[in-house]
């Protein structure tokens, strides 16, 4: 037995029953705002800040190794020019005398080359140290402000999660009821509009989703629910207050 078709009245009642649950999951969804989204960003934020962190923590101390090296060597250097102090004591013509003297030196360069390089790599180790304090105390912020978002977003999901869930079967259901055609057109036009709105009453002899004003004559062909009309204006379909009325009843 073929299954029978709906009729309009039928029709245009299902699509204006999908609008109202659908409306009342987007009143949740504006309860909770930007809230999850802020929470994604600071997420995102803390883990970049983290990264960051870990960075500058390497880098300093792999500075710090640079300076026990730089380190080393003046102990190095202070080693052999103990060394070649004492040689010169024994030593048996001017040519051995100028030798290690000339050593001395170079080893006495060599302690202030490190000690400079000490020096420097300090006021890096000092610039960055900042720089990871600065950051310490922001990813502290991030945290706090991360906190009270959950917190924040916590009560309201629990306020507002088997009212949510609930809803969400009842649309899902009420889909199933709905011939493919008019679904897909009603879903295009509600993605369209920041409001969510695809069906809507008209008020005020005017589409009540656009407000722009309604000839009598097509007032006339929506209240007699002969066929499916849109708003030549924004494409919202029309149904008449009547059926809203119905519906409450």
């Amino acid at each position: 037995m073929a299954k029978k078709e709906k009729s309009i009245p039928e029709k245009l009642a299902e699509l204006h029953k999908l609008q109202d649950i659908d409306s009342k999951l987007d009143e949740i969804a504006v309860l909770k705002g930007e809230l999850p989204m802020e929470v994604s960003d600071l997420e995102d934020e803390i883990a970049g800040l983290e990264t960051r962190i870990g960075k500058l923590k390497d880098s300093i101390g792999e500075l710090q190794d640079n300076i026990s090296g730089y380190q080393a060597k003046i102990k190095e250097s202070e080693t052999l020019i103990a060394k070649y102090g004492h040689q010169l004591d024994d030593v048996k013509n001017n040519r051995e005398y100028e030798a290690l003297t000339k050593e001395i030196e170079l080893q006495r360069l060599d302690i202030q080359l490190s000690e400079k390089r000490i020096k420097e790599v300090e006021v890096s180790i000092s610039a960055k140290e900042e720089t990871l304090q600065s950051a310490e105390e922001r990813i502290a912020e991030k945290k706090k402000n991360l906190d009270n978002k959950k917190v924040e977003l916590e009560k309201i999901i629990s306020k507002t999660e088997k009212e949510g869930k609930q809803l969400e079967k009842e649309s899902a259901e009420k889909r199933k009821t709905i011939e493919n055609r008019l679904l897909k057109a009603y879903d295009r036009v509600r993605t369209t509009y920041r409001n969510g709105l695809a069906v809507v009453t008209v008020e005020r002899d005017a589409c009540g989703g656009c407000f722009n004003k309604i000839p009598p004559q097509l007032q006339l062909e929506i209240s007699l629910q002969k066929k499916i009309i849109a708003c030549e204006h924004c494409g919202r379909i029309l149904v008449d207050s009547s059926l809203v009325e119905e519906e409450v009843a």
